[in-house]
């Protein structure tokens, strides 16, 4: 799973052009289910060759890092609305709350239930 001590080099999306259309399409799709299958359609690799270039690159496995632009985009949904967080977990592209829970704690240390109180108080 992702560890926060690990770097991400986020600089590797901006020099391979495959990297570049990976990330395009998973801003696109995030709210989807995207399968290492689809990630390597959409940056024109292999999958088992993107899964290893990507991890080299990045520094962080695809999934983690999916799981990681998927939890950003909670913590916006859920500082800037009041929808319910199982709410906020399938906007994101979580299937399962529970999946949801444990990806957003290793990410921000925090269950989105005490990060939604903290960022809008009643």
């Amino acid at each position: 799973m992702y560890d926060q001590r690990k770097p991400i080099t986020y600089a590797a999306f901006s020099y391979y052009p495959a990297l570049q259309r990976l990330r395009a399409y998973v801003e696109e799709h995030y709210q989807s289910p995207i399968t290492l299958a689809d990630a390597a359609r959409a940056a024109g690799l292999e999958r088992t060759y993107l899964s290893a270039f990507f991890h080299r690159k990045v520094g962080v496995r695809f999934r983690d890092w999916l799981a990681l632009v998927r939890v950003e985009r909670a913590q916006r949904l859920l500082e800037q609305t009041d929808i319910g967080i199982s709410q906020v977990a399938a906007a994101v592209g979580f299937s399962d709350l529970r999946a949801f829970e444990r990806a957003f704690r290793r990410v921000t240390s925090v269950c989105p239930g005490a990060f939604k109180r903290a960022v809008r108080p009643s």
